[in-house]
């Protein structure tokens, strides 16, 4: 399946890019995705256990299933006054 990932803030900075694209196996789950990308980027590791993440812009945990062509994203926590 080949699903597309949405990185913002100090994810996309140290990704370097704001979008990917990947592919995952049938079944996958966003943490799954959240794992694959961490094996690639392991500075993004630190950020696991504050991470938002959405599928096709509707909230979702970490179990939730992602399907060919959804759109993942990872949002870490953001701080401002």
């Amino acid at each position: 399946m080949r699903i597309t990932v949405r990185l913002f803030a100090r994810l996309r900075d140290l990704t370097g890019a704001a979008e990917l694209t990947r592919d995952v196996p049938a079944g996958a789950t966003v943490g799954q995705v959240w794992a694959q990308l961490t094996g690639e980027f392991p500075a993004l590791a630190a950020y696991g256990p504050s991470l938002s993440s959405a599928v096709n812009a509707d909230y979702a945990r970490m179990d939730a299933p992602v399907a060919d062509g959804d759109e993942v994203a990872f949002l870490p926590p953001v701080s401002g006054g």
